[in-house]
């Protein structure tokens, strides 16, 4: 038992000390690095590996095994394992995976010890621990000798190799010796189950996707609060396709007969292990599947591989009109991530991949609330004012032209100089979106963390719907509208006192700096937030254009550059 741990691994040792027991270990997998480690403390002390072999130092006796082959882990085989050459000259096949895959690998006349295995696995997954079977065997020589010509040939085969290097493991892990079990306690980050409390409280839909036990998975759920003690639970374990539709039916009708009676849809949770997900994901039962899952609260989806988690989450982008969120740590949560709307990666102890493949990386599951809660609601309403401040101060500008249009029978004649119009976009109105979009503060950083169900404010669209925008458009036009004509009726005896008139341009940069004024007017009263960015935005546009017109004004003509 204790040589399988410290010989079935891809662990790399590294000597910090003198000491034998000075070793740190670089794992793949922080469950790979425990195991390793645990076995140090009964005296089997892994600690050199070359490229052919590994030394091991049991009971302070130095043993070298020779690495013949690693048929490595992977989300679909569920498993890893090693021919090893033992310093007896003997070969052993040694073998860790899931309990479901090694399980059904035994060789079932030797399986006495299967039961009690079994039972253990069962307590310790009610524990909330990750749980791993051992097993091993003996190969013959001539055996192995047939097996490696063919895993030779499957690994450097051009097309299909890994499906070819699967294939090939499966002919030699079978007929193993059962050893037992290890379980592993797979601690929650701080502030786990605080957070998910917090989201659920904001209205957000929780569904948890692993590759642990059921059992395992769903005292998880309890400790992170996910699920709650008076939850009911809808636990689907089903083995058959039409076994899986039929129960699903059954507690979605008896589900819908309920509703508005004695059926609380707040406390139910929905749990499925990988085998039912299976054929709950098939075209005729996943409508079902959704269906029941969304009506829950929570739903926690047990043993599922990789593919099948970025499965469900296409199946609810593909059936739902709903924004997916998918966090994850590790290599096997990149499909999902990459499935999702918003893709966010924790960088922890299971490696870089998840955080390189996300839109989001964070250092623990807990930042995830102030990124939602206060930066996804920030930039919510900040874009949504944006938006609709930029078509705001374009219509209002542009209106004006069209009731110019009216007075000059549609010709075609503007109401403003040219480069004028050019520069309103460019110069004038550029920086107050900028401000807005960037660093306006509905709310302070404080409130939104102690108020979750603030956030419910853009799953209901409040700031930004249909609504809103001709609320906005109607705004620009009634602005427009006095603006024209408030400045036309006041212009219209624009003589002076030596009998000349200021003419069409002089009318059209007055209109022209009152719609200026107006808008960045309507940007300062819909800043929630001043910051020095927003001063030398919307002040400072003002000043620009005030400083541009004399110069213009007198570099344009000498260049005849005005029309």
């Amino acid at each position: 038992f204790f040589q399988l741990l410290a010989t079935c691994h891809t662990v790399i040792p590294e000597q910090r000390g003198s000491e034998l027991q000075d070793i740190e270990y670089q794992a793949a997998s922080p469950d790979e690095g425990a195991l390793v480690k645990g076995a140090t403390l009964v005296d089997y002390v892994f600690h050199t590996r070359r490229p052919r072999s590994i030394t091991v130092s049991v009971m302070g006796v130095d043993k070298e095994f020779e690495v013949l082959n690693i048929n490595e882990f992977n989300s679909t085989r569920k498993r890893m394992s090693a021919v090893l050459r033992c310093p007896d000259g003997t070969i052993k096949l040694y073998c860790k995976g899931a309990d479901t895959v090694i399980i059904e690998r035994l060789d079932e006349t030797r399986g006495a010890s299967v039961q009690v295995t079994l039972r253990h696995l069962e307590e310790y997954a009610t524990e909330g621990l990750r749980t791993l079977c051992l097993a091993m065997r003996d190969i013959s020589e001539d055996e192995y000798r047939t097996w490696s010509a063919m895993h030779a040939k499957a690994s450097t085969t051009l097309t299909n190799r890994q499906q070819e290097l699967d294939r090939v493991a499966e002919l030699i892990e079978r007929d193993m010796v059962l050893l037992g079990a290890t379980a592993i306690e797979d601690k929650l980050q701080d502030g786990v189950p605080q957070t998910i409390y917090t989201l659920a409280q904001a209205g957000i839909k929780i569904w948890v996707l692993t590759g642990d036990r059921q059992e395992t998975a769903i005292n998880i759920g309890y400790s992170c609060k996910l699920i709650q003690e008076d939850f009911s639970l809808i636990i689907c374990n089903e083995s058959t396709h039409w076994e899986t539709k039929e129960f699903l039916q059954k507690k979605l009708d008896a589900i819908r007969e309920g509703r508005g009676s004695n059926i609380d849809l707040e406390s139910l949770a929905l749990i499925i292990d990988g085998r039912s997900l299976d054929f709950a994901l098939e075209k005729d039962v996943e409508v079902l599947f959704l269906e029941l899952a969304t009506l829950c609260r929570a739903v926690i989806c047990c043993r599922v591989s990789p593919l099948q988690k970025a499965l469900v989450v296409k199946l609810v982008k593909r059936r739902r009109k709903a924004i997916l969120l998918a966090i994850g740590d590790g290599a096997n949560d990149v499909s999902m991530i990459q499935a999702a709307h918003v893709g966010v990666g924790i960088s922890g102890q299971e490696g870089l991949q998840a955080a390189r493949s996300a839109d989001f990386a964070i250092a623990q599951f807990r930042y995830l609330r102030k990124l939602l809660l206060v930066h996804g609601a920030w930039s919510y309403h900040r874009l949504s004012k944006m938006i609709l401040f930029s078509f705001y101060k374009n219509i209002t500008l542009y209106i004006t032209q069209f009731w110019f249009a009216i007075f000059n029978v549609f010709s075609g004649q503007t109401v403003y100089e040219s480069w004028s119009i050019t520069f309103y976009t460019v110069f004038f109105t550029v920086m107050p979106p900028f401000a807005i979009g960037v660093f306006d503060q509905f709310l302070n950083a404080r409130s939104l963390d102690r108020y979750p169900e603030m956030y419910k404010m853009g799953q209901k669209g409040v700031f930004f719907n249909v609504r809103s925008f001709w609320g906005w458009a109607v705004n620009a036009f009634y602005h427009s509208l006095i603006l024209f004509f408030l400045g036309t009726a006041l212009l219209f005896d624009d003589a002076e006192s030596d009998g000349m008139v200021g003419g069409q341009w002089v009318y059209g940069v007055i209109i022209y700096t009152a719609v200026l004024t107006t808008v960045l007017l309507k940007a300062a009263l819909i800043t929630n937030m001043w910051t020095k960015w927003t001063v030398l935005a919307i002040p400072g546009s003002l000043i620009l254009w005030f400083a541009f017109l004399p110069i213009y004004s007198i570099v344009a003509p000498k260049f005849r550059t005005s029309t």
